[in-house]
């Protein structure tokens, strides 16, 4: 007969779990590559178990090494594209987001709001020749162009001010960068209920975008119609308004009644 003791996890188990997924999650909301020194001072953890942390997650495909610095590997955008699949709005989303499509002509898109940033969770294109299209799973800031600004405009007025303090870099020359100009297009967004951006974070094209509101009642997202800036008119745009208010509060209703 053999006896057998349990093992006990080593000393520390829990922290250390706890900082690799700190370390992971500073991927998710920062910049698209981080250095060891950058983490270690975000997070008050030294150089050397930044480090080793750093190490274990590249030898797992979660993050891969370049010359800028580390940023996600394939095993976490798996991870991210399983969660997108499992992420109920999307299927609260679809049948309005095509309607949408139908009738305006232009591509339509969904949006989430990941970290300090926002994610194109779907999209549904234009039946254009010429059309916009996205690359759903890529990053944003929320200050340049309409399915950012919405949210932005929306959120709690403690992180609002928070991610203002932060320095505004340009997409294009028509990014709004001034401080107060933007809070001034912020608050006429949060009246409206509705942001509009004119070439914004991308030059040639345009978008009218209404936010998306949880279960919860915060802001989690955004919906918008988006293509060519020479076909976003003044009258489509107050077109696009109504139709984009109306598909987020219909999106809205279904994900809170059927979550």
């Amino acid at each position: 007969m053999t006896n057998q003791t349990a093992t006990a996890p080593p000393p520390g188990g829990t922290e250390v779990a706890g900082r690799v997924a700190d370390v992971l999650l500073m991927f998710a909301g920062g910049p698209e590559y981080l250095g060891v020194t950058a983490i270690s001072r975000e997070l008050g953890i030294s150089k050397a178990v930044v480090y080793r942390i750093l190490q274990s997650l590249v030898s797992r495909e979660m993050l891969e090494a370049g010359t800028a610095g580390y940023r996600l590997g394939p095993a976490a955008v798996a991870l991210g594209v399983s969660a997108l699949r499992r992420f109920n709005v999307r299927s609260a989303a679809a049948p309005v987001l095509r309607r949408l499509r139908d009738a305006t002509g232009e591509t339509t898109t969904l949006s989430g709001l990941v970290g300090d940033e926002r994610v194109y969770l779907d999209q549904f294109e234009s039946p254009h020749e010429v059309k916009m299209t996205v690359e759903v799973g890529r990053r944003f800031p929320l200050h340049a162009g309409s399915s950012g600004r919405v949210i932005l405009a929306f959120l709690p007025a403690e992180r609002r001010e928070m991610l203002l303090g932060r320095p505004l870099a340009a997409m294009t020359h028509r990014t709004v960068t001034d401080e107060d100009r933007l809070r001034a297009e912020l608050a006429e967004t949060a009246r409206e209920g509705v942001a509009v951006s004119l070439g914004e974070r991308q030059a040639d094209a345009g978008s009218v975008a209404a936010p998306l509101f949880g279960p919860d009642g915060e802001v989690h997202g955004s919906i918008s119609v988006c293509g060519p800036r020479h076909r976003f008119t003044p009258e489509a745009i107050d077109r696009y308004r109504t139709l984009v208010v109306d598909a987020a509060e219909e999106i809205t209703r279904t994900w809170t009644t059927h979550r």
